[in-house]
């Protein structure tokens, strides 16, 4: 073993963790906004960098590897975000941000080994560097460092974060295991996205109102839109997964068909395929030349073709519509917060889910 951290990136902004546009926030007081935040995530990046440091030097490594190739950090900018309604960045609320971000990361450890997922955030995933054994190890640490750092919040803080790590792990377990006899498998496939992705953004927005002494009334809500927009920005996923290669930074088009993992557009197809025997001949080419296929099969012609059809598919445009609406029904749940500049970056924010394009 030869461990290595990839280059540390730039920390990230409100506008690049979001989304949201230089024009939306243009008067001066927009912009002392936007300070509060980003000045917010500087102390989160800061808080993460020193979660993460060892004695140990293999824990210390390897517990850095994903953190130092980046992220948009969408988890910890929400609830800095939604803690403009109360009294801004506290000290409490950077801690939640930290935990919930470090609770994220040691899902991705995880997740690469079950779903042998060569690549992440561009770069060998943990496990391709440095093993399995070592990699589920790394996730198991950064849980208890996300653990210890969540006590100091007090008995609500810790209960959030076990309510939140149970749906991970139950969301996992279903992907797992799969759709039960008789289960309808694309509303078992939106209830993992529900429990796998959307709790924890649920619970990034949760926290922004709990730590920062805001209206409490605003917790429905906010968990409501994080779910929702969670979901919204899984299913968009499964549609970049089907992006010409050049399209997204370190992955191959079809990645997730590869590694045997049925998102939407495969799930959609399968569905249509007992009533449209085009659908049906579609099915049988994804299953033939995409799903399994060796290294070397990644650039054939018959592999590209196979991905490029399912990616113009009715399946796939359903997939997006599906993800509109899901991200929809996340704005309309912010009803009961007050008009204002938060609103407002949440409102863009679900639209940039749904127009994202990586």
């Amino acid at each position: 073993m030869n461990p290595s951290v990839p280059v540390a990136k730039r920390a990230p902004s409100l506008r690049t963790s979001l989304g949201i546009g230089a024009r939306l926030f243009a008067t001066p007081a927009e912009r002392t906004f936007i300070a509060r935040v980003d000045e917010g995530l500087e102390l989160v990046e800061q808080g993460l960098e020193d979660a993460m440091r060892s004695a140990d030097t293999l824990a210390d490594t390897t517990s850095r590897y994903l953190l130092a190739a980046g992220g948009k950090r969408i988890r910890p900018t929400l609830t800095l975000l939604l803690a403009q309604l109360g009294e801004g960045v506290t000290p409490a609320v950077v801690k939640s941000a930290v935990s919930i971000e470090i609770t994220h990361l040691a899902s991705l450890y995880h997740d690469d080994v079950m779903d042998e997922a060569p690549v992440r955030r561009g770069v060998p995933a943990a496990h391709v560097t440095y093993g399995n054994n070592v990699a589920i190890l790394t996730g198991d640490l950064l849980f208890a460092r996300a653990s210890l750092i969540t006590s100091e919040l007090g008995a609500e803080g810790i209960r959030m974060q076990a309510e939140t790590f149970e749906r991970l792990c139950l969301g996992q377990l279903h992907e797992t295991t799969g759709p039960q006899p008789g289960e309808d498998p694309i509303a078992h496939y939106i209830d993992v996205l529900s429990d796998k992705t959307g709790s924890l953004i649920a619970t990034a927005a949760r926290a922004g109102v709990m730590f920062s002494g805001a209206d409490r009334t605003y917790l429905p809500a906010v968990a409501e839109f994080g779910e929702k927009v969670g979901v919204a920005f899984q299913l968009v996923d499964d549609v970049i997964d089907l992006a010409p290669a050049g399209d997204r930074t370190g992955k191959i088009a079809g990645n997730d068909l590869r590694a045997g993992v049925e998102t939407l557009p495969l799930l959609q197809l399968r569905h249509r395929a007992a009533a449209d025997p085009s659908a049906a001949a579609l099915l049988q080419r994804v299953t033939d030349d995409v799903a399994g296929a060796d290294d070397d099969a990644v650039l054939t012609d018959r592999y590209q073709s196979a991905v490029a059809a399912l990616r113009e598919h009715d399946a796939t445009a359903a997939t997006r519509a599906l993800a509109a609406q899901w991200a929809h029904e996340a704005v309309a749940a912010l009803a009961p917060l007050p008009d204002g500049l938060v609103k407002r970056a949440l409102v863009r924010f679900a639209d940039s889910v749904v127009d994202r394009s990586r």
